[in-house]
């Protein structure tokens, strides 16, 4: 479950970051390829289906751990294995940006991403877990 929390925590903090950038502040170099002092509206619009799909990461992370039973297991399986693979993509996408500030801001986030969706996959929450049972 440590894994879930830390991987909520941060998802969380994202999706405050994305709000913000929806609501136009301007912190667009950091995201979206970095080209936008404030962000466009379709951009915009992106930053806000971020925060939705970070809102399922963190139930199939949390279902993944046991601490919750949304979907059936299979899903949540499946699913944080996807999820590791986006993260892993998010790497590679952030690593090309052109924006210097997004490369060294969010390509250091999605490795912590990516690794805690690993071990949330992986079943290591689940463990923990059943542990201390």
């Amino acid at each position: 479950m440590p894994f879930a929390l830390v991987l909520t925590v941060i998802l969380t903090l994202l999706a405050i970051f994305q709000i913000t950038l929806a609501l136009g502040a301007p912190l667009g170099r950091f995201a979206w390829g970095g080209q936008h002092r404030a962000l466009p509206l379709r951009l915009r619009i992106g930053s806000l289906v971020s925060v939705l799909i970070y809102a399922l990461i963190a139930v199939l992370a949390w279902d993944r751990a046991r601490a919750i039973d949304v979907v059936p297991d299979i899903v949540a399986q499946v699913g944080m294995w996807t999820v590791f693979v986006y993260f892993v993509l998010g790497i590679l996408m952030n690593a090309i940006s052109r924006s210097k500030p997004e490369r060294n801001t969010m390509v250091p986030v999605t490795i912590v991403l990516a690794v805690l969706s690993f071990l949330i996959a992986m079943g290591y929450g689940e463990l923990a877990m059943a542990a201390r049972a």
